[in-house]
This record gives structure tokens, sequence and C-alpha cells, in this order.
């Protein structure tokens, strides 16, 4: 099954359950008048104390925690609403497909944040599967489109590698970067809790020796997820925090090391100057090591974000990204462009504001959460 097809089969599902739910709450609400004319009189005191137990038990019972699927449709409402407004926006004055029509599916698909080289190629495969289809039909329409944003996403990621690169029965080492403000401590402080949670030793560098408050930060993350962080002195040597940190971890035999690192963007030269020396450090302690190095972007910035990738991969070896802040932005259609346009795997996304919300990208849980809302009935 491809994945449009798995997203018309949820689509599908969720307009069965729709109708299910609604002729549930109608019968109960026909159920409940009955009963309210049969038990007018009755009062609280009159239920059994058993009876009252057992219903609270039932509604115990029915609760769930929430799974992966849902924290990806729930992140994604703010850009789910977005593609649904922009799509109302462009139908809204449909009369046929012709070129004006094609021009606009361009500027709707970039101002959705799809990407440049995306919106362009989405809308010349839409004109010939619209002549192919004899789509003439809102619906229809919109579907297609949507069709062909999923196929040529699920097209660039086929040789794509979301899952993290651990190292098994030896220590894993992720080089985490990207300019201030991204979420990357933040991020790290969260990776680190989930590992220790799941029984791993895991130690931190704090190699943004620039910022007190990053080290601080950093520490302070160590201190909730209860690992250790190893520090230097504000405005020391980076190398050589990383340096002694490859040794703690050694000494250990920890299983993953977590090392945040500057992001003076505007100092662009001495900063990947500074990545390079930190890279050496680790490659002479393992040479097989880093074995990520993730690029922090705050999806909320969107193009931006898309620039910031690009420049940070033409300088250094980016193995994969790092979403953060996707449940607070209208922007996520950004990673179409990142997997279309850059090629960089998304490696982790933010899709809350707690402790257990950093998850591994799961491509299809994302795509099925972005469009599945957006498919019309035809």
């Amino acid at each position: 099954m491809g994945l449009f097809d798995k997203i018309k089969h949820a689509f599908v599902k969720d307009k069965e359950e729709e109708q299910q739910t609604e002729e549930t709450t109608t019968q109960e609400e026909v159920t409940t008048e009955t009963r309210e004319e049969e038990t007018v009189s009755t009062t609280e005191a009159d239920v059994p104390a058993d009876e009252q137990v057992e219903t609270t038990e039932e509604e115990t019972d029915s609760f769930e925690p929430e799974d992966t699927q849902k924290k990806y449709e729930k992140g994604l409402t703010k850009t789910r609403k977005t593609f649904k407004d922009r799509m109302n926006e462009l139908f809204a004055n449909f009369r046929s497909v012709d070129e004006d029509f094609f021009e606009e599916v361009e500027d709707t698909l970039i101002g959705a944040d799809v990407g440049f080289d995306t919106s362009m190629r989405i809308a010349d495969e839409l004109r010939q599967e619209v002549k192919i289809k004899n789509a003439k039909k809102p619906a229809t329409v919109q579907n297609t489109i949507i069709e062909k944003l999923v196929d040529l996403y699920e097209e660039e990621g086929e040789k794509e590698v979301n899952e993290l690169n651990e190292q098994h029965n030896a220590l894993s080492v992720f080089l985490f970067v990207g300019v201030n403000g991204t979420g990357k401590t933040t991020s790290i402080g969260k990776l680190a809790w989930q590992y220790q949670q799941e029984g791993k030793k895991v130690v931190l560098a704090a190699a943004d020796t620039f910022r007190a408050g990053a080290i601080d930060q950093l520490v302070e993350w160590g201190k909730r997820a209860e690992v250790e962080v190893v520090r230097g002195n504000t405005g020391s040597d980076p190398a050589s925090v990383v340096f002694d940190a490859m040794t703690k971890a050694k000494e250990e035999q920890a299983d993953v090391l977590l090392i945040d690192t500057a992001g003076r963007l505007q100092n662009k030269v001495n900063l990947m100057n500074e990545l390079d020396k930190i890279k050496r450090v680790i490659k002479r302690e393992d040479p097989s090591a880093p074995h990520e190095v993730l690029l922090v972007v705050d999806a909320t910035t969107g193009q931006n974000a898309m620039n910031q990738a690009k420049q940070f991969k033409e300088t250094t070896d980016v193995t994969g990204l790092v979403l953060t802040k996707l449940d607070g932005t209208a922007k996520g259609g950004i990673v179409l462009a990142i997997r279309n346009e850059l090629h960089l795997p998304v490696k982790l996304v933010g899709l809350g504001e707690k402790i257990d919300d950093l998850e591994i990208f799961d491509p299809n849980d994302f795509v099925v959460g972005l469009f599945k809302g957006l498919l019309q009935e035809e």
C-alpha cells in the first residue's frame, strides 16, 4: 500500500468513525430523554452506591495514553489549518482548470512553505495529471494536488534513514549544531532523559563555552535527567571540553555522549573552524565518531530554517536535522521542502513542551497527520 493510499484509508476510517459517533450520540440523546421522563422524580440518593462505583471504574478504564500518531495529528494542527485555509482560498473562486489556476497553485504551495522548487514541480505534474483524470470538480483537483505532494515526498525519501545511528555495545557520539535560540540545548536534555529512561548510561558535554547561560542550562537538564555533564569555564576551549567528555564517557562505559556546541552563525568562519577542531578531537578518540552531526532548526522560522540548513550543509557534514517547535507553527510544510530540496533526513521532531514530546521522526505518521484532514469527498 502506497503512502497516499494509507492517507485515503485513514481518511475513510475517520469519516466512518465520525458517522458512528453521530449515530451513537443521537441514540444516547434519545435514551437520555427517555430515562429522564421515566425517572423524573428519582434523586441521586436513590442510586445504589455500588452502581456509582461501577460507572467511575468504567470511565477510568476508557482512558488511553496518547500514541505517536495522535501526537503528530495534534502537533500539526496549526500547519493543517493553514493548508486548509490556503486550499479554501484557492478554490473559493474556482472556475476552471486553466493556466491562471496552475499559477495560483504554485503561489498557494509556496505560501504553505513547501519550497519553491517543490511548488513548481507539483504544478507541472498537476497539469499532466488533471488532463489524464479529466478532473473538473474542485474536490477531485484538491485531492490530486495532495496526491502529487505525497507521491513526491515518498519518492524523495525512498532511501532516507530517519533513525539515529546508535552504536550497539559501543559509545554513540552525537554532535549537535545550530544557531542560538533554536532549542538545541533543550533537545539534548530531552533526548538525554529519554535514553536515561531506557536504562542507558548518558554523558553530556557543555561545549558551548561562550555563553554561561548555555552551560547552566545544560547542567540544569543534566540534573533533571539524572545524567552527568562535563563542563569547562566560560570562554574555555570547546574542544578541550569535548576531549574531557570523550575520556569520561569511555571511563564510565557510557552508551551515549551528547555534545552541545556554540551557534554564532554571524561569525560563520570561526564557528566552522571550531566545529572542525571538535570533530578532529572526537575522531582521535574514536575514528568512527561522531556517529551523528545533528543540525537543530526551529520549525517556526519556515524558510529561515531552510537557509540555515543550507549554510550548515555547505560547511559541515550534517547527517540529519532536529526540527523543534513543530507543534507551535503553521509552517510544518517546511518538512516537505527539506526532504525534496535539501535531501537531509529529519531525525527528531519536537511535538510539544513536555519532556517526552521529542520524537524520532516518522515520515508516515507526519504525512498522514498533515494531509489526512485535507482530503475531500468526491
